[in-house]
């Protein structure tokens, strides 16, 4: 009897690492003037069979919709915060309990908490020091608050890193370390993770590689069989992400954490806002990673041991995100902002094509472009106003609309405007330049958008104002 039972043990411990291994989740941001209203969010969920979401903050209207859902939730920490809960204990109980206890429930109505992500990418190489003397201090705290509220058996404690928190000068993976200047702080935190039995976090992006890296190619960025293979050390690396991967296992073991449990907390493709961000390349892009996660090969440096867990970065486009980094930064989703998928493949949900919102709620069917009756002199000028606060990024070099010749640029810079502002009226006049239609001005690829009928519209922040370069050379033809 007791052989049985051993045997039944080990068959459900197997087939629980084996489902860990097959785990591939999503994050989702909600950085959107507009954003699909939480419910929708998770039905939407749901209907993919997404069992893992990846927030970024504790949003209580998210995490109420989460609320009795079964899906495993990782909640977030922003940067702003580290130094706060770094320095109070109260802070973070307060944190634990405002954001995790009210909402997790021995039974099924609660949420079903499984991370807080404290940060995010706190050491990224362009904050500098901004964050980094706060991290350790704030996880602490936070474990600390868990284990007062009986929670710490249930709820992990990690911290996402980008993936340039280490590298490899030569390019080869066994060269691979941590930076010089966070060494002493990851050593301390790669000791708090494995103490508490935490996996390290790691956002990965092939993409970003592929832009700042000559040496990579798009073909060896998208797993495809026909890339040219990479040779260290008796390894061969066949595409990007192993490589990326590789280099931190060589980093964790240079620190004395080999063993440590790897989860990829972002990875994804980008499908507008620059060159090589597109849908039918992001598709490529999905199908190579989930085939090769699926495959089980894991890495040259941890063979048939993959990531246990994989968030795909992100479910839904995000009008807000900062562009810092580039435009293509609010074109992550697999779905666009309304919930539509961009393209299909397996996101472990056992069917080979995603399923979109439904009943989705949006404005009035009108948009506002350029009057041509009107003296457009002053007309690139009134849409570098617009793309100053609205999302223009589509209008970038190699998206979706950048051969629009002018003035339908124009019109697209207005109606982006139009639609942040809830269509009113005013928001349509550009010193009488602009007309509102309902004649859909969309063209080929490039989608003039009716935003989602909400009560969450955001305040827009203004971004840089670069738009010279996309709307002044086209006013010269």
């Amino acid at each position: 009897m007791l052989l049985k039972l051993y045997i039944v043990l080990i068959f459900l411990t197997t087939l629980s690492l084996h489902s860990r291994v097959q785990a591939i989740g999503v994050n989702w941001g909600t950085s959107a003037s507009h954003p699909l209203p939480p419910s929708k969010v998770v039905e939407l969920l749901k209907a993919n069979k997404i069992s893992k979401v990846k927030l970024f903050d504790a949003d209580p209207t998210v995490l109420e919709s989460l609320s009795g859902s079964g899906i495993d939730v990782t909640v977030g920490i922003p940067n702003s915060m580290l130094k706060s809960l770094n320095a109070s204990k109260k802070a973070a109980e307060s944190w634990v309990h405002n954001n995790l206890t009210r909402y997790l429930s021995d039974g099924g109505g609660g949420v079903k908490i499984e991370y807080i992500a404290v940060g995010d990418e706190p050491f990224l190489q362009s904050y500098g020091q901004q964050f980094q003397p706060f991290i350790v201090g704030a996880v602490t705290n936070i474990q600390v608050a868990l284990i007062g509220a009986k929670l710490a058996n249930n709820v992990k404690v990690v911290v996402p890193c980008n993936s340039d928190a280490y590298l490899s000068e030569s390019g080869l993976p066994s060269k691979g370390h941590f930076r010089s200047e966070i060494n002493k702080t990851m050593i301390e935190l790669l000791t708090f993770l494995n103490k508490h039995h935490s996996p390290f976090f790691v956002n990965i992006y092939p993409f970003l590689t592929l832009r700042q890296n000559k040496n990579i190619s798009l073909v060896f960025s998208l797993f495809e069989p026909t890339a040219h293979s990479l040779n260290d050390t008796h390894k061969t690396y066949k595409n990007s992400f192993d490589l990326s991967y590789d280099t931190l296992v060589t980093s964790l073991s240079q620190l004395g954490f080999p063993e440590m449990e790897i989860v990829v907390g972002q990875i994804g493709w980008p499908t507008d806002g620059a060159v090589n961000a597109s849908s039918s390349i992001a598709q490529t892009f999905m199908k190579g990673l989930v085939t090769h996660l699926e495959s089980k090969m894991g890495t040259p440096l941890r063979p048939k041991k993959p990531p246990t867990e994989t968030y795909i970065f992100s479910l839904l486009d995000e009008d807000q995100r900062s562009i810092t980094t580039g435009n293509f930064e609010r074109h992550w989703g697999v779905f666009t902002f309304d919930g539509q998928a961009k393209y299909h493949f397996n996101l472990g949900q056992g069917s080979r094509n995603l399923v979109n919102a439904q009943n989705v709620e949006y404005l009035l069917s009108r948009w506002c472009v350029v009057n041509n009756n009107k003296d457009l002199t002053d007309a690139t000028s009134k849409a570098l106003e617009a793309c100053s606060v609205a999302d223009c990024t589509a209008l970038s070099p190699g998206s979706s609309c950048f051969n629009i010749s002018w003035p339908g640029n124009v019109s697209y810079a207005f109606n982006s405007y139009y639609q942040q502002h809830d269509q009113s009226a005013d928001s349509c006049d550009f010193g009488g330049l602009g007309l509102i239609t309902t004649v859909d001005p969309s063209v080929g690829n490039c989608r003039y958008i009716v935003e989602i009928q909400t009560s969450d519209s955001v305040s827009l922040n203004r971004t840089p104002l670069f738009w010279w370069r996309l709307l002044m050379p086209l006013d010269l033809h």
